[in-house]
């Protein structure tokens, strides 16, 4: 009983908080203040700190699959949710379509990027011992021919132009999560009903949504490239605005999933005009 009541509790705090409409007016705009100012945090952090290392666990376990992780709490949310109050499999299948159109702008852009580097990018061999050494610093020697995966598989540096797909994928599964979980107060606020498990998938998601923010916050303060980093979170924070600002916004009648909570959150009146009320969060920008 009491674990229950701290569930409820959390869970509506944290709902009330991504359910704000000032929340979601200027997340995103936060979101781009860290990365745009985020690489600052390295004048003051320790380079000796554990989050300094690639292998840390969290790099390994979460970075590495980010999408993944994503795709399985906010799935499972916005399934349990849209299908227990509609009961329609459609519906609920229309709903995480949007998982799946932002899944397949992700990979489409990575490889975009991918062809991008590959076609602006050189191959270099590091000359590391000898006289060719400047001020501690090998030479790069110039190697024609070379595709970036050869080239990496030789021990070889690859240069050219580059967008941080962490820092890509990380705003914009940021960006995603708080869409997503934003229904869930004004889901509340009509009375829905709101069980342990769903709860528990809500909770898991707000925890998600931490642990993205810190490991961006990391990647940041302990890897800082620029303009790399820049440029992957603006490409996130434009495909959020493609579809969430954009397409999503136009209706299932254009061939689009909707909004977050679109058809669901008339839960205690059948007029429309209490679902566009609730829907009315939508960034002002």
């Amino acid at each position: 009983m009491f674990l229950n009541t701290v569930l409820v509790v959390l869970t509506d705090l944290a709902a009330r908080l991504l359910g704000n409409t000032v929340f979601r007016q200027h997340f995103h705009l936060w979101l781009s203040a860290v990365v745009m100012f985020g690489p600052a945090l390295s004048l003051w952090v320790s380079q000796h700190s554990i989050f300094a290392k690639r292998s840390h666990f969290l790099y390994r376990m979460f970075l590495r699959s980010g999408w993944g992780w994503t795709c399985i709490f906010v799935g499972s949310f916005v399934f349990l949710l849209s299908f227990s109050i509609r009961r329609s499999l459609s519906l609920s299948m229309r709903h995480l379509s949007r998982l799946g159109v932002a899944g397949g702008l992700w990979l489409g852009f990575c490889k975009l990027l991918d062809l991008l580097e590959n076609a602006t990018g050189s191959c270099y061999e590091p000359l590391l011992n000898g006289p060719e050494v400047t001020n501690g610093q090998p030479l790069l020697v110039l190697r024609e021919g070379e595709s970036k995966s050869v080239c990496l598989k030789a021990g070889m540096l690859w240069r050219g132009y580059e967008v941080s797909e962490d820092v890509f994928l990380l705003c914009l599964c940021c960006l995603l999560l708080a869409e997503e979980t934003a229904v869930f107060g004004p889901y509340l606020s009509l009375g829905g009903i709101s069980d342990a498990p769903l709860r528990i998938l809500f909770l898991f998601c707000v925890l998600l949504l931490s642990l993205w923010i810190f490991l961006l916050l990391c990647l940041l303060a302990y890897f800082p490239q620029f303009p790399t980093q820049l440029l992957g979170g603006a490409l996130g924070c434009l495909s959020w605005r493609g579809l969430y600002q954009g397409w999503y916004r136009l209706g299932p009648g254009w061939c689009s999933p909707g909004r977050p909570g679109q058809g669901l959150l008339n839960t205690k009146s059948c007029s429309s005009e209490v679902e566009d009320a609730q829907l009315s969060h939508d960034h002002s920008n």
